[in-house]
């Protein structure tokens, strides 16, 4: 018999049709979940000493408080030149970092990125796509990314950022490899710029925060995907996720980083269109536009170029902004949740495939062109997060 779902609004109401006449009764358990790569199983990370009971999602009561632990900065990335050569790719940096073991509790950690120009001046003079995070299966067919921090740099000149990743705390224990990312396509000798340096700090402060996290379950490794195509649907990328909760938690937090891409299609998309994007959480719909109309006030400033103009999710020179919904109430009482991922309907005209080109807002043909016309696309990761309240 088909699992049943509340009526729900707007974006999510075609799912909703299509989730009730395909779900199966063992569509809801097995401690599976689906991930951006089309693999089907997600790890946890928990804090403390490991998972407990899973068959309910009751309070965590009189768990006892783990161990503060000891004030400590881990530098990850000092100095680090990423750059672009054709012979010599440094647009991505990987390090191996030992973080405080699991048992130990920390009240802040705090990730601080600073951006300088290479040789005094020579910023990369565009804006460019960046972030941190956590590699898994580092090397293999099966290597995904748990994104930490997103950021996108601005306009020929410096900035720096503070990411408050204590709820991701659980994520941060032991060995990981940490990689850093910047869509740069310069490098020395280049005449528009030679790249960034980049410094990077995680800084733990010992104390117990309230509320307490206690794991972290990629749902969603990031992913970048197509807009507007429907020979490429973005289910393809970001198919219905069933996940079984690795223990029990008083709130269950869904965290997500969507940023929008692309320019001179049809509306202008994917950086400069205003688009609603959701999750269904059991029956529980979030939803909101992903845009940023306060591109004018990033600290990075002056800079050259469009930095003032909105866009969808970000702004040149600034970081970007994680969505965090309380999705409790979305998950089951066996403590496993179903997870869909929507947004407005959109078909871009004005792409090498359409039936009839047309809506091109920057003058172009439909073709590709890498400056004035490139494909829209999203870049998206999401991520729930356990974590206990304190009494």
């Amino acid at each position: 018999m088909p699992r049943r779902r509340a009526s729900v609004p707007g974006i999510f109401a075609p799912l909703a049709l299509v989730l009730a006449c395909s779900a199966s009764p063992g569509d809801a358990g097995g401690g599976t979940g689906s991930s951006a790569t089309g693999t089907t199983s997600t790890t946890a990370a928990s804090e403390g000493s490991g998972p407990s009971d899973t068959t309910s999602m009751g309070s965590t009561g009189g768990a006892p408080l783990p161990m503060p632990g000891p004030d400590v900065d881990i530098p990850a990335f000092s100095a680090e030149h990423v750059y672009f050569l054709p012979d010599d790719n440094r647009r991505q940096v990987d390090v191996e970092v030992e973080f405080p073991e699991s048992d130990l509790s920390y009240e802040t950690v705090t990730l601080s990125v600073d951006l300088t120009c290479p040789n005094g001046d020579a910023c990369d003079w565009w804006d460019r796509l960046g972030w941190i995070g956590i590699v898994e299966n580092a090397g293999t067919d099966d290597e995904r990314i748990v994104e930490l921090a997103r950021f996108v740099t601005p306009y020929r000149i410096g900035a720096a950022w503070s990411f408050d990743l204590t709820m991701l705390r659980p994520l941060l224990a032991g060995p990981r490899t940490i990689r850093l990312f910047i869509d740069t396509w310069v490098g020395p000798g280049h005449a528009n710029g030679e790249g960034w340096v980049v410094d990077a700090t995680f800084a733990f402060r010992g104390g117990v925060p309230d509320p307490l996290p206690v794991w972290v379950l990629p749902v969603w490794h990031q992913t970048t995907f197509e807009s507007g195509n429907p020979a490429a649907p973005y289910t393809d990328h970001v198919p219905p996720a069933d996940v079984a909760l690795p223990e029990p938690a008083d709130v269950v937090l869904l965290q997500s980083l969507i940023t929008g891409h692309g320019q001179g299609n049809a509306e202008n998309c994917a950086e400069f269109c205003q688009k609603t994007h959701g999750f269904l959480v059991g029956d529980l719909p979030v939803q909101r536009v992903v845009w940023r109309d306060d591109c004018d006030q990033t600290p990075a400033q002056p800079q050259q170029g469009t930095w003032t103009y909105p866009r969808a999710g970000w702004c040149p020179g600034a970081e970007v902004r994680p969505w965090v919904e309380d999705v409790t109430a979305g998950v089951a009482a066996d403590g496993t949740a179903s997870i869909v991922y929507a947004m407005s309907d959109y078909e871009n005209t004005c792409r090498p495939d359409a039936p009839v080109c047309m809506g091109c807002t920057l003058g172009t043909g439909c073709e590709y062109d890498g400056g004035n016309h490139t494909m829209p696309r999203y870049v998206l990761s999401a991520h729930l997060v356990g974590a206990r309240t304190l009494p």
